[in-house]
């Protein structure tokens, strides 16, 4: 198969292409290579040797047009992505996630260059849950819409029952949960989710939408301040920098490692059955965001303070943990990584990468000075 990465030079994109390659496809990348992200000479030589490597914008219509000939596969990875430096530089999220795969949608309905795709597969994100599932014991089930202002100005990070007003305890997100994305990034991944799956629907190809969780492992950003709290906090541990963690610390997320999310993704490329629709891809287990720090500081007895800022950034969560039922019956697989195995392999890697600076403290000041935080008690 002739199969094309979009955004193919990012994190989940490179290690793809390399279980591609291995599986005998012909790929293709295409990639604008954000200096925020990485290097334009970062990719690994077997990549550079083994892969068709494309520079260029997603919305670049001719770039791209050349790009899809002869491909039977997409795999649909160029997005600006990040929750944060969404809520502020929305143009720029709009353009590239919307606007770019309304390019890619166009050129695959009205060009030759589109005529041979069978199956399609697109980066959704677990953002578009907003707050996903929580459960009363005694009032049954409910989907938040978001947190009060007022609850987080005093101490008050989790979810009350509108009933009883009894806390109530987050569950597992499905598939066919209420969807309620809550920053500008979720909205444009909803977007580009739903626009797939309508495209695939009416070619009558497959479309797999994966809603990744948070996935990480090596390879990842260590200088992106704007996503991925392992890369950051791993980086600010080693040169015994404070870690500041928001809200009180008890936040927590699905943290899905890099090789499981690859083998997930390559499974729906070639799925063999007729599917179109949404998947998780998820651990299903959810870790805190103080006992990930805490963790980290021991593993390289780091000398960094950890401090619980109370404070909220508009568009983040409380919780996340991906219902995976369905990703166990439909591409039969279930996640091997746990996370203590996971996140030791990421930071034994990282100790031999470069410090970077990151502009962490730069992108936390950019968030303030646009009043995208609440601070709480």
């Amino acid at each position: 198969m002739k199969i094309l990465i979009t955004g193919g030079a990012g994190f989940i994109g490179k290690h793809l292409a390399l279980r591609l390659i291995s599986n005998g496809h012909h790929v293709k990348i295409i990639d604008n290579f954000n200096s925020q992200i990485h290097e334009n000479d970062f990719l690994s030589e077997r990549l550079k040797n083994n892969a068709e490597i494309i520079k260029g914008d997603i919305r670049d219509r001719e770039t791209l047009r050349k790009a899809l000939i002869g491909i039977n596969q997409i795999a649909h990875f160029a997005a600006e992505t990040g929750t944060g430096q969404s809520m502020y530089d929305v143009e720029k999220y709009f353009s590239v996630n919307v606007q770019g795969t309304a390019t890619l949608i166009d050129l695959m309905q009205n060009d030759p260059c589109g005529k041979d795709i069978s199956s399609l597969v697109v980066a959704s994100s677990r953002s578009i849950y907003g707050e996903g599932l929580y459960r009363c014991l005694q009032h049954g089930d409910f989907y938040p819409s978001g947190r009060d202002d007022q609850d987080i100005m005093t101490g008050r990070f989790n979810f009350n029952c509108p009933h009883c007003k009894k806390e109530m305890n987050s569950y597992p997100t499905p598939e066919n949960a209420i969807l309620n994305p809550l920053s500008f990034y979720a909205i444009t991944k909803l977007t580009q989710e739903q626009s797939i799956l309508l495209f695939a629907k009416n070619r009558g190809i497959n479309a797999f939408a994966l809603r990744y969780q948070n996935v990480y492992g090596p390879g990842q950003s260590l200088k992106n301040p704007y996503t991925g709290i392992l890369a950051i906090f791993s980086t600010l541990a080693r040169q015994g920098l404070p870690i500041d963690i928001f809200e009180d610390g008890n936040e927590s997320r699905d943290f899905v490692y890099i090789d499981d999310v690859v083998e997930v993704t390559s499974r729906a490329l070639n799925y063999k059955n007729h599917f179109i629709g949404s998947l998780n891809v998820g651990l299903g287990e959810a870790e805190t965001v103080l006992l990930l720090a805490n963790k980290i500081k021991s593993f390289y007895s780091s000398n960094s303070q950890i401090r619980i800022t109370g404070e909220y950034r508009k568009g983040d969560i409380r919780h996340n943990r991906a219902n995976i039922e369905r990703l166990a019956n439909i591409l039969k697989f279930k996640p091997k990584i746990s996370v203590e195995e996971g996140v030791k392999i990421f930071l034994n890697w990282a100790s031999n990468e470069p410090i970077y600076q990151i502009p962490y403290e730069k992108s936390i000041r950019e968030l303030k000075d646009r009043k995208m935080f609440i601070r709480g008690k």
